[in-house]
């Protein structure tokens, strides 16, 4: 008999593991025929919201950005997505970036098709632009050696410039590669691992970790990762960039 009590899953003030085996289904209004996870939001302390979309049969995702901006990033399956008047057929390891003030609309899904979102309150910044609607497909973008060391890869999938408030990246890490040092930094994170597992260090705790996993981490939560087993983990992630450090 299996104990229900057991869980990977942990919630701490400053980070969280949500494991598969704790997901209660949300609803969210316009997005119909699809379980809906809430991941990661404000209600734990975080300052943007992370979500897992899985699509039933009939399947239909539809709104308009107000405040926050969304990333919308195909996992599995597949479906086609309009953002105002662009269209486009979106699968596996797919995106759209989708600015404010943007109406969007995600049809035609293979049964199955599970979805990643991040969503941030965009800042706008004096003298730029807010960013434009971005297509992308992860296996396009480079994935250059991290800080020289050949078995760790990062994928920068959002423009590096100002106008960004918000980054997504896929850190590949190859069995037995791992961070070069423990991070401490103002930055925020929301990740979901993609492939293969390891170990994560989080405020000096110690959790294992595998594909179907995601990760809250608040700012100035020490982190580090060690990949282990007989394949790549890869994981992509979310991360506040270019505003201003203090609110006074």
């Amino acid at each position: 008999m299996e104990i229900s009590a057991l869980t990977r899953s942990v919630v701490k003030s400053n980070h969280a593991i949500i494991a598969l085996d704790g997901y209660i289904n949300s609803n969210v209004p316009g997005w119909i025929n699809c379980t809906v996870n809430v991941i990661i939001n404000e209600a734990m302390g975080a300052n943007f919201c992370q979500t897992i979309i899985t699509a039933k049969n009939g399947a239909n995702l539809e709104g308009k950005t107000v405040a926050s901006q969304i990333f919308f990033y195909i996992v599995e399956g597949s479906c086609k997505t309009t953002i105002e008047s662009a269209a486009q057929h979106l699968s596996k390891g797919q995106f759209v970036y989708v600015p404010v003030q943007k109406t969007y609309l995600f049809e035609g899904f293979e049964e199955g098709t599970q979805i990643l979102t991040f969503h941030k309150v965009y800042e706008k910044l004096e003298s730029y632009n807010i960013p434009e609607i971005q297509f992308g497909d992860a296996v396009n973008f480079p994935a250059p050696a991290y800080l020289g060391d050949d078995a760790l890869r990062l994928q920068v999938l959002l423009p590096d410039n100002l106008s960004f408030d918000m980054a997504i990246n896929i850190f590949t890490y190859q069995s037995g590669g791992h961070l070069p040092f423990v991070e401490t930094h103002i930055m925020e994170h929301g990740l979901l691992f993609l492939q293969g597992q390891g170990v994560y260090m989080l405020n000096q705790q110690w959790y294992p970790v595998k594909k179907g996993d995601s990760i809250w981490m608040a700012p100035y939560c020490q982190q580090w990762f060690t990949a282990i087993g007989k394949e790549p983990a890869v994981y992509i992630y979310y991360k506040n960039i270019n505003r201003f450090p203090a609110k006074i």
